[in-house]
Protein backbone atom coordinates (compact mmCIF):
# COMPACT_ATOMS: atom_id res chain seq x y z
CA UNK A 1 0.00 0.00 0.00
CA UNK A 2 1.54 3.67 -0.60
CA UNK A 3 0.08 6.45 0.86
CA UNK A 4 1.54 10.27 0.78
CA UNK A 5 0.21 13.91 2.46
CA UNK A 6 1.79 17.14 2.42
CA UNK A 7 5.10 17.74 4.71
CA UNK A 8 5.38 20.70 7.20
CA UNK A 9 8.27 21.60 5.13
CA UNK A 10 7.12 23.94 1.96
CA UNK A 11 6.71 21.82 -1.41
CA UNK A 12 7.98 18.17 0.28
CA UNK A 13 5.62 15.28 0.38
CA UNK A 14 5.96 12.16 2.98
CA UNK A 15 5.65 8.91 1.60
CA UNK A 16 5.15 5.21 3.01
CA UNK A 17 4.93 2.30 1.08
CA UNK A 18 4.10 -1.14 3.08
CA UNK A 19 3.73 -4.58 2.29
CA UNK A 20 3.31 -7.70 4.73
CA UNK A 21 6.50 -8.97 3.63
CA UNK A 22 9.84 -7.97 2.20
CA UNK A 23 8.89 -7.07 -2.10
CA UNK A 24 11.00 -6.55 -5.17
CA UNK A 25 8.93 -3.03 -5.84
CA UNK A 26 6.74 -3.96 -9.90
CA UNK A 27 7.44 -1.01 -11.14
CA UNK A 28 9.82 1.54 -11.89
CA UNK A 29 10.42 4.61 -10.09
CA UNK A 30 10.09 7.13 -12.91
CA UNK A 31 12.03 10.75 -12.84
CA UNK A 32 10.13 13.69 -11.84
CA UNK A 33 12.37 16.26 -11.17
CA UNK A 34 12.78 15.69 -6.91
CA UNK A 35 15.32 14.15 -4.91
CA UNK A 36 14.46 12.07 -1.92
CA UNK A 37 15.18 11.28 1.76
CA UNK A 38 14.45 7.45 2.53
CA UNK A 39 13.88 4.90 5.36
CA UNK A 40 13.94 0.93 3.26
CA UNK A 41 13.72 -1.41 6.09
CA UNK A 42 15.98 0.14 8.02
CA UNK A 43 18.37 1.53 5.78
CA UNK A 44 19.02 5.06 5.18
CA UNK A 45 19.15 6.61 1.86
CA UNK A 46 19.24 9.63 -0.57
CA UNK A 47 18.09 9.32 -3.60
CA UNK A 48 19.67 11.36 -6.37
CA UNK A 49 17.35 12.99 -9.42
CA UNK A 50 16.78 10.55 -12.20
CA UNK A 51 17.28 10.86 -15.54
CA UNK A 52 16.14 7.25 -16.72
CA UNK A 53 13.12 4.83 -14.64
CA UNK A 54 14.68 3.25 -11.63
CA UNK A 55 13.67 -0.08 -10.50
CA UNK A 56 14.99 -0.87 -7.28
CA UNK A 57 16.86 -3.84 -6.47
CA UNK A 58 16.27 -6.13 -3.25
CA UNK A 59 13.05 -6.74 -1.40
CA UNK A 60 11.60 -3.95 1.29
CA UNK A 61 8.37 -4.69 3.25
CA UNK A 62 8.45 -0.84 4.59
CA UNK A 63 9.72 2.39 3.18
CA UNK A 64 9.12 6.08 4.13
CA UNK A 65 10.21 8.84 3.01
CA UNK A 66 10.48 12.64 2.39
CA UNK A 67 10.27 13.95 -1.30
CA UNK A 68 11.74 17.55 -1.53
CA UNK A 69 9.97 20.25 -3.54
CA UNK A 70 11.97 20.59 -6.95
CA UNK A 71 15.13 22.35 -6.71
CA UNK A 72 14.95 22.08 -2.38
CA UNK A 73 17.54 19.16 -1.96
CA UNK A 74 20.61 20.53 -2.38
CA UNK A 75 20.34 23.67 0.03
CA UNK A 76 19.08 21.05 3.13
CA UNK A 77 21.39 18.09 2.57
CA UNK A 78 24.59 20.13 1.41
CA UNK A 79 24.99 18.60 -1.52
CA UNK A 80 24.55 19.86 -5.60
CA UNK A 81 22.00 17.62 -7.46
CA UNK A 82 24.45 16.85 -10.41
CA UNK A 83 26.49 14.85 -7.80
CA UNK A 84 23.64 12.27 -6.83
CA UNK A 85 22.22 12.08 -10.26
CA UNK A 86 20.36 8.52 -11.36
CA UNK A 87 22.25 7.57 -7.82
CA UNK A 88 20.94 6.15 -4.77
CA UNK A 89 23.73 6.91 -2.00
CA UNK A 90 24.08 6.19 2.11
CA UNK A 91 24.18 9.64 3.76
CA UNK A 92 27.35 8.82 5.47
CA UNK A 93 29.23 9.13 2.34
CA UNK A 94 27.85 12.99 1.99
CA UNK A 95 27.98 14.00 6.17
CA UNK A 96 29.83 11.47 7.52
CA UNK A 97 29.99 8.28 9.20
CA UNK A 98 28.83 9.70 12.71
CA UNK A 99 26.03 12.21 11.68
CA UNK A 100 24.52 9.72 9.35
CA UNK A 101 24.41 6.88 12.20
CA UNK A 102 22.74 9.45 14.33
CA UNK A 103 20.02 10.41 12.33
CA UNK A 104 20.15 6.73 11.64
CA UNK A 105 19.34 5.35 15.15
CA UNK A 106 16.61 8.61 15.53
CA UNK A 107 14.65 7.48 13.21
CA UNK A 108 14.65 3.58 14.35
CA UNK A 109 13.73 4.48 17.27
CA UNK A 110 11.15 6.76 15.98
CA UNK A 111 7.57 5.19 16.10
CA UNK A 112 6.49 6.67 12.27
CA UNK A 113 9.62 6.96 10.31
CA UNK A 114 8.10 9.78 8.20
CA UNK A 115 7.54 11.71 10.63
CA UNK A 116 11.22 11.27 11.91
CA UNK A 117 12.48 12.07 8.32
CA UNK A 118 10.29 15.13 8.47
CA UNK A 119 11.63 16.53 11.69
CA UNK A 120 15.17 15.75 10.42
CA UNK A 121 14.62 18.36 7.56
CA UNK A 122 12.60 21.09 9.46
CA UNK A 123 15.47 21.28 11.61
CA UNK A 124 18.02 21.59 8.30
CA UNK A 125 15.94 24.03 7.01
CA UNK A 126 15.65 26.52 10.24
CA UNK A 127 19.78 26.29 9.69
CA UNK A 128 19.76 26.54 6.11
CA UNK A 129 19.65 29.54 4.01
CA UNK A 130 16.29 30.20 2.67
CA UNK A 131 14.92 28.39 -0.08
CA UNK A 132 15.65 30.14 -3.73
CA UNK A 133 12.45 31.52 -4.87
CA UNK A 134 13.58 31.63 -8.72
CA UNK A 135 14.06 27.57 -8.46
CA UNK A 136 10.37 27.43 -7.55
CA UNK A 137 9.84 30.20 -10.63
CA UNK A 138 11.88 27.66 -13.36
CA UNK A 139 9.88 25.02 -11.78
CA UNK A 140 6.67 26.74 -11.88
CA UNK A 141 6.99 27.87 -15.70
CA UNK A 142 8.77 24.67 -16.91
CA UNK A 143 6.17 22.76 -15.44
CA UNK A 144 3.36 24.59 -16.88
CA UNK A 145 4.79 23.66 -20.77
CA UNK A 146 6.66 26.81 -21.26
CA UNK A 147 9.89 27.20 -23.22
CA UNK A 148 13.31 27.22 -22.04
CA UNK A 149 14.75 30.30 -23.48
CA UNK A 150 11.79 31.93 -22.66
CA UNK A 151 11.74 31.24 -19.59
CA UNK A 152 15.37 32.12 -18.96
CA UNK A 153 13.88 35.67 -20.65
CA UNK A 154 11.02 36.01 -17.96
CA UNK A 155 13.47 35.39 -15.17
CA UNK A 156 16.04 37.73 -16.68
CA UNK A 157 19.24 35.24 -16.17
CA UNK A 158 19.96 34.14 -19.22
CA UNK A 159 20.13 30.83 -20.81
CA UNK A 160 24.01 29.79 -19.39
CA UNK A 161 22.96 30.91 -15.42
CA UNK A 162 19.64 28.97 -16.35
CA UNK A 163 21.81 25.58 -17.04
CA UNK A 164 24.80 26.41 -14.17
CA UNK A 165 21.41 26.76 -11.87
CA UNK A 166 19.47 24.02 -13.07
CA UNK A 167 22.48 21.30 -13.09
CA UNK A 168 23.15 22.13 -9.23
CA UNK A 169 19.58 22.67 -8.10
CA UNK A 170 18.29 19.79 -10.01
CA UNK A 171 21.07 17.68 -11.12
CA UNK A 172 20.31 18.11 -15.08
CA UNK A 173 19.73 20.89 -17.55
CA UNK A 174 16.25 22.62 -18.14
CA UNK A 175 15.90 20.74 -21.18
CA UNK A 176 16.08 17.62 -19.32
CA UNK A 177 13.93 19.17 -16.20
CA UNK A 178 11.82 20.48 -18.69
CA UNK A 179 11.38 16.78 -20.38
CA UNK A 180 10.77 15.33 -17.42
CA UNK A 181 8.35 17.78 -16.15
CA UNK A 182 6.12 17.21 -19.92
CA UNK A 183 6.43 13.72 -18.92
CA UNK A 184 4.55 13.73 -15.03
CA UNK A 185 1.66 15.95 -16.47
CA UNK A 186 1.46 13.32 -19.25
CA UNK A 187 1.02 10.43 -16.32
CA UNK A 188 -1.20 12.79 -14.46
CA UNK A 189 -3.73 12.89 -17.53
CA UNK A 190 -3.05 9.33 -18.27
CA UNK A 191 -3.88 8.57 -14.32
CA UNK A 192 -6.83 10.57 -14.76
CA UNK A 193 -8.76 8.38 -17.80
CA UNK A 194 -7.47 11.32 -20.02
CA UNK A 195 -6.84 9.05 -23.43
CA UNK A 196 -3.07 8.66 -24.93
CA UNK A 197 -3.92 11.02 -27.51
CA UNK A 198 -5.54 13.72 -25.63
CA UNK A 199 -3.14 13.76 -22.80
CA UNK A 200 -0.30 14.17 -25.08
CA UNK A 201 -1.63 17.23 -26.68
CA UNK A 202 -2.28 18.51 -23.42
CA UNK A 203 0.39 18.08 -21.73
CA UNK A 204 2.78 19.27 -25.03
CA UNK A 205 3.65 16.63 -27.06
CA UNK A 206 3.91 16.76 -30.45
CA UNK A 207 1.95 13.85 -31.30
CA UNK A 208 1.15 10.44 -29.36
CA UNK A 209 4.41 8.94 -31.03
CA UNK A 210 6.17 11.42 -29.05
CA UNK A 211 5.02 10.69 -25.56
CA UNK A 212 5.22 7.55 -26.30
CA UNK A 213 9.12 7.59 -27.06
CA UNK A 214 9.67 9.60 -24.05
CA UNK A 215 7.27 7.13 -21.93
CA UNK A 216 9.76 4.28 -22.92
CA UNK A 217 12.75 6.11 -22.77
CA UNK A 218 11.68 7.80 -18.88
CA UNK A 219 9.36 5.22 -17.24
CA UNK A 220 9.57 1.99 -19.24
CA UNK A 221 6.43 1.95 -20.47
CA UNK A 222 4.33 2.79 -22.58
CA UNK A 223 1.30 4.83 -22.54
CA UNK A 224 -1.74 2.43 -23.12
CA UNK A 225 0.06 0.36 -20.53
CA UNK A 226 0.65 3.39 -18.09
CA UNK A 227 -2.94 4.04 -18.47
CA UNK A 228 -4.37 0.49 -17.78
CA UNK A 229 -1.78 -0.02 -14.75
CA UNK A 230 -3.64 2.91 -13.18
CA UNK A 231 -7.43 1.80 -13.73
CA UNK A 232 -6.06 -1.29 -12.62
CA UNK A 233 -6.16 -3.72 -15.74
CA UNK A 234 -3.67 -6.08 -16.85
CA UNK A 235 -2.45 -5.62 -20.34
CA UNK A 236 -5.35 -8.03 -21.93
CA UNK A 237 -7.71 -5.28 -19.80
CA UNK A 238 -8.96 -8.01 -17.34
CA UNK A 239 -8.69 -6.56 -13.75
CA UNK A 240 -5.45 -6.87 -11.82
CA UNK A 241 -4.09 -5.72 -8.71
CA UNK A 242 -2.63 -2.22 -9.10
CA UNK A 243 1.64 -1.78 -7.54
CA UNK A 244 2.62 1.48 -6.61
CA UNK A 245 6.32 1.62 -6.82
Amino acid sequence: MYEERPARLDGAVLWTRTAPAPVVSAGPVVPDGCMDLIWADGRLLVAGPDTRPYRPRGAVARYAGLRFAPGDAPRLLGVPARALRDLRVDPAELWGAAPARRLADRIAAAPDPALALEEYALRRAADAAPADPLLRAVTARLGAGRPVAETADALGIGPRRLHRLSLDAFGYGPLTLSRILRLQRALALLRDGVPPAGAAARAGYTDQAHLGRDARALADTTPGAYARAARGQAPDGTSAKRETP
